[in-house]
Formats: C-alpha cells, sequence, structure tokens
C-alpha cells in the first residue's frame, strides 16, 4: 500500500509516475472510509483528489504556498502531509479538523472555513514575497462554487493587476453546494463546451493568462499542466473540469445530498445518518419549506432567498421546482443576499433569507448599512445559531446575538417552540416596519402550545413583550429562545430547594420590556439570563446592564467568548458552569 509511505509531499515526488493513479486510488479510499464512519464534506474531496496529488506532485510545499479556498476540499492535502492516520485510522478518526488548520501542520497557512478566500489570501502571500525579494510559487485552489462569492470578484481584480507570480486554480465542478447559480458560471459553462476557446472569456478579461484542462480527473494531465505553470511570473488561471464526487456513484450522481454527509455504508450508499442537501420530516428545515411554500401559494410577493444552501430553509429540488420564480438562490453571496432582500423588501416583496449563523456574519455590512439602515421590512432566518450546531472553530454559529443586538431597527426574535416559531414568521411576512431576524431553535422541533395559549392566531409582535410563564419570588430566571426548556428545569429544581421562581420567556432578543424588566427588583433578590451563545456582548449583559442600577444581584449564563474547536456541547456547556446543578447551587449562594 503506497500510502502507508506517504508522510509528506517529498514521498509524492519520489514516486514513479506510474504509481500516481494508485496512490489517488488509496487516497480516495481513504476519504470514503472516514467519511462513511465519521462524516464529513465527501463530494468536494473526492472530486479533487487527483489535483491535490498533482499539486504535491509539482510544487514544493510548504515552501510554495497552496491556499485552498473554503478548505473544504483539503482532505487529501492533510492525507498527503502526514496527517493520512486521521484518514486510514479508526483510532485516529476525528484527531484534525474537517478545515486548512495552521495550528495541525505547517502546510497549513490559515485557519478557513468559509468561501471565496483564496485568491485574496494567495495575493497576500505573493506580494509579501515580492517584497521580500523571495522566490517561491503561490497557488490559490478556488472553486465548488466560491467563485461566486464578492470576495472572490475582489481578490481576482487585485491579482490580474498584481504583476507578480500567481497560480489560480479553478476547481469547476458545475456544482455549487447545491446547482451552481450566476452569470459567471454561465460563463464557464461555455468554456467547458468550447475546451476553453470561447471568446466571452472573463479571465483574459481581466487581463488574466488562461490554461484550460479537460481532464480534471486525471492525474498524469494535471501533473503535466502544473509543470508548465512552475515559477510563472505573471498572473495565471488554470481552469480544470473535474467530477464533484468523483468515484463514488452515488456522490456523482446526487452531488448535493453527498456535499456533507454523515455516517453511511460504503457499498449500498444508505445513510445512518442525514445531514445536508437532505430535508428529513419534521425538521426545522421540513417545516420551515413546507410553511413558507404554502405562503408563496397564497401571496405572490413572498420570495425565498438562499445563499448556496437551499437545504438549510427546507427547500429540496422538489420544493424549488414548486416554487419557481419565488425562490433565488444567489449562490455563495451572503453580503449580496442581505443587500438583495434590502431591495426586495423596499420594493413591496416579502424576501425570507435563511442562513447559518456563521455565514451570516460575512454580511455584517450590509446588515448595519443596508438592511437596518434603510429600515426594510426583510425576514432572516438565522439557522443553526447554536452551542448544539456546528463545532468546527470555522463555522462556530453562536456568537449572532451579540453581532445582530447591536444594530438599531432590528426586532430579533427567539422562539422556545415550532408554535412560537411560526407565529413570529407570519408576523414578520405580513408587517412592512423593519427588518426581522428569527433565530431558528438549534435543538430538535418541539410542539409548546401552552407557551402560545394567550396568543391569537394572528399575534401582535409589533412592541416587545416578555411573558412571564411561572410567578414566583426571590429568583427570577429569563430563559431565552431554546435554553427557555433549561429554564423550566432549573426552576423545577429551585422549587425542590423551596424557591418558588419566576420563569420569563422573553421572546425578543434585541430589544426589552422596559416595563417588566424594571419591575423584577420589586419581588426578585435575584435574576439569571440563560442564553444559547456567547456571553460578550449578548443579550444577557444588556439585560444586566439595565438592572445595574438597582438593587438585585445578576447572574448570566452562556458560552465564554473563545473560538472553541470540535467540542462537546455538553462538555462545553458544563465548563461555562451551564447545568442546572451549577445554576441552581449559584442561586442559591446568591440567595
Amino acid at each position: 500500500m503506497l500510502l502507508e509511505h506517504i508522510a509528506s509531499p517529498r514521498d509524492v515526488k519520489a514516486l514513479d509516475a506510474t504509481a500516481l493513479p494508485q496512490l489517488c486510488d488509496e487516497v480516495r479510499r481513504a476519504i470514503l472510509e472516514n467519511a462513511a464512519a465519521v462524516g464529513g464534506h465527501l463530494a468536494p474531496n473526492l472530486g479533487v483528489v487527483e489535483l491535490t496529488v498533482a499539486l504535491h506532485r509539482v510544487f514544493d510545499s510548504p515552501r510554495d504556498k497552496i491556499i485552498f479556498d473554503v478548505s473544504h476540499q483539503s482532505y487529501a492535502h492533510k492525507v498527503l502531509t502526514g496527517r493520512a492516520a486521521a484518514f486510514t485510522d479508526p483510532a485516529h478518526y476525528g484527531e484534525v479538523s474537517g478545515f486548512s488548520n495552521p495550528h495541525e501542520s505547517e502546510h497549513d497557512f490559515f485557519s478557513m472555513g468559509h468561501t471565496s478566500t483564496s485568491i485574496s489570501l494567495a495575493c497576500g502571500l505573493a506580494k509579501a514575497r515580492d517584497l521580500a525579494g523571495e522566490r517561491y510559487d503561490v497557488v490559490a485552489v478556488i472553486g465548488d462554487g466560491s467563485l461566486s462569492g464578492g470576495l472572490a470578484f475582489e481578490g481576482l481584480d487585485n491579482a490580474a493587476v498584481l504583476n507578480s507570480g500567481i497560480v489560480i486554480v479553478v476547481n469547476d465542478n458545475d456544482q455549487s453546494i447545491a446547482e451552481n447559480h450566476g452569470g459567471i458560471y454561465g460563463c464557464l459553462a461555455r468554456l467547458r463546451t468550447s475546451g476553453g476557446t470561447a471568446s466571452n472569456n472573463i479571465f483574459r478579461a481581466m487581463g488574466f493568462d488562461y490554461r484550460y484542462l479537460e481532464e480534471g480527473n486525471d492525474v498524469g494531465s494535471l501533473v503535466e499542466a502544473l509543470e508548465a505553470l512552475r515559477g510563472i511570473d505573471h498572473p495565471v488561471v488554470l481552469h480544470v473540469h473535474t467530477t464533484k464526487g468523483a468515484g463514488y456513484d452515488p456522490a456523482e450522481r446526487a452531488p448535493e445530498v453527498w456535499h456533507h454527509v454523515g455516517s453511511f455504508d460504503i457499498e449500498s450508499g444508505r445513510k445512518h445518518t442525514l445531514i445536508s442537501g437532505d430535508v428529513p420530516e419534521g425538521t426545522y428545515a421540513d417545516i420551515t419549506g413546507a410553511h413558507l411554500l404554502e405562503a408563496m401559494k397564497r401571496n405572490p410577493r413572498v420570495v425565498g432567498v438562499t445563499a448556496g444552501m437551499p437545504y438549510v430553509m427546507g427547500f429540496t429540488q422538489e420544493r424549488r421546482a414548486q416554487a419557481g420564480q419565488q425562490f433565488v438562490d444567489v449562490g455563495i453571496a451572503e453580503e449580496h443576499a442581505v443587500t438583495f432582500i434590502t431591495s426586495l423588501a423596499a420594493a413591496g416583496a416579502s424576501p425570507v433569507f435563511g442562513v447559518y449563523g456563521a455565514f451570516l456574519q460575512r454580511s455584517y455590512d450590509e446588515l448595519w448599512h443596508d438592511l437596518c439602515l434603510n429600515c426594510a421590512p426583510a425576514t432572516i432566518l438565522d439557522i443553526g445559531a447554536s452551542v448544539f450546531g456546528a463545532s468546527a472553530e470555522t463555522h462556530l454559529n453562536y456568537f449572532d446575538l451579540a453581532m445582530l443586538g447591536s444594530l438599531p431597527n432590528l426586532r430579533v426574535f427567539a422562539p422556545t417552540c415550532v408554535e412560537e416559531y411560526l407565529l413570529m414568521l407570519d408576523w414578520s411576512l405580513g408587517q412592512r416596519e423593519l427588518p426581522v431576524v428569527i433565530r431558528v431553535p438549534g435543538t430538535k422541533p418541539v410542539s409548546r402550545p401552552d407557551l402560545v395559549a394567550d396568543l391569537d392566531d394572528a399575534p401582535d409582535f409589533s412592541k416587545p413583550a416578555y411573558r412571564v410563564v411561572k410567578h414566583g419570588q426571590d429568583a427570577a430566571v429569563l430563559a431565552l429562545g431554546d435554553f427557555f426548556e433549561l429554564g423550566e428545569r432549573v426552576v423545577a429544581a429551585l422549587a425542590e430547594h423551596g424557591i418558588q421562581a419566576t420563569l420569563v420567556n422573553p421572546r425578543f432578543a434585541s430589544e426589552f420590556d422596559e416595563e417588566l424588566i424594571s419591575s423584577l427588583p420589586d419581588r426578585h433578590r435575584v435574576v439569571v439570563t440563560l442564553e444559547d451563545g456567547v456571553l460578550a456582548g449578548g443579550w444577557g449583559e444588556k439585560i444586566a446592564r439595565r438592572l445595574s442600577d438597582r438593587d438585585v444581584r445578576v447572574r448570566c449564563y452562556g458560552i465564554d467568548n473563545h473560538f472553541h474547536d470540535r467540542f462537546d456541547p455538553r462538555k462545553l456547556l458544563e465548563q461555562n458552569g451551564v447545568t442546572v446543578e451549577g445554576i441552581v447551587r449559584d442561586i442559591t449562594s446568591l440567595l
């Protein structure tokens, strides 16, 4: 087995050229077996096995710098740079990140999990190299939908005039996470069809030297094409046509649902756990997709918007087809999506943008300057915003409230259950007052009709109003969103200690029920806030500030301000004191 003897790129260079296809087969099998056991980004990594082997065959990493965009294309790179055991030995599964990570290896230059950054990073490396008078190659590998991101265009624009040697490898697999959307992909399709000779070549128009390779999964052809670019003294684009999911038939046939997977059986393709692309019945994604589709039928101005991830809001291929023009995929371009829905709302439409909390961060300026400044009545579904969401340091979703809470004119809802969520969504679709973010619960859907029993079928959420679910004294527990259930358990445990505490469902995560908050010190000596997010700048701290001049003790519970990586959510909560036992102990001590 060749892979047993690959400890660094030097070992790839030492192989006879005839052995490279076998090495590719072994790398692909290692990725497949690892993903089958523990899940991961499967289809995008299978598509770049040959490209990665060729890159390390030709270039001299880490002296030469290879930057993998979105870095969920970096599994083969990790296998070839001393981390093969994490993919071949079940005892070592999970020991490396699924993304580029300089703490792991000198061959990874940046921590990165988001898209469209590689060209800008490569520009900086090339400029620093030239200023130092050094000589090495800088290679940016971009693809899998990344070219639709605004930063990719900015990087291309700068790279074209750097007057410096930089190699941009466009991994064109005709896919984003779902199908590609955007004019640049139409250009790529014409280039593929013409073998790279189409006259409307965006890269040549920008000033790049341009090369095309159709056989993007043929390692020999890739080595030959890359060899011609070593030591190049000007910006060049190598456009490579690859197959997403290459070498595994289920992933080739359905790359969207095999983009990121849980565990599965390799031989049958039967998934044990469902993650991306699939929308299991009864999940918040499924509930959202079905509900919005019905809203679209009733109102032709309701439009769903996604930035390359339609499944997070439940829009399967079938639902997308049913929605027709009322569903828009802008590609992986969250910044454009936010400004796009701003304009849609200003023109009388009722747009709903579904996005992971970690990716919403990329559009902060557009949230501030476009959406909120113009007070456009659009709706954003903040998905996965929870300590129980993604756990890689590049994809942390629980910083959202700290970011959103400082934006004027923005109403952020934190529903506790399915019923509250749908009522808030319907209210937002029908109002024309202000932008709304709904923090979709990060836990499994819970039905709690008791929590909306006091609300009409069409409730008015035009003013922030917290709901007191249980009246008590001495201690008040304000439990936000999907931490409401934790609040219930805390109050029940306090009752066992003879403390009849007040329990509050805040519902509003960016605005405050000033009357209720100001009344809390009248009957309570301790106020506790619980939030499924980072404490620094979060919702609880703002409650504490409002009570800072009152004779009451306030304790806030949430997550510390740190880039935690691949954590166990319950252990992280325990480390932060967010357990029923710990909170009850603190409250009794404070009392």
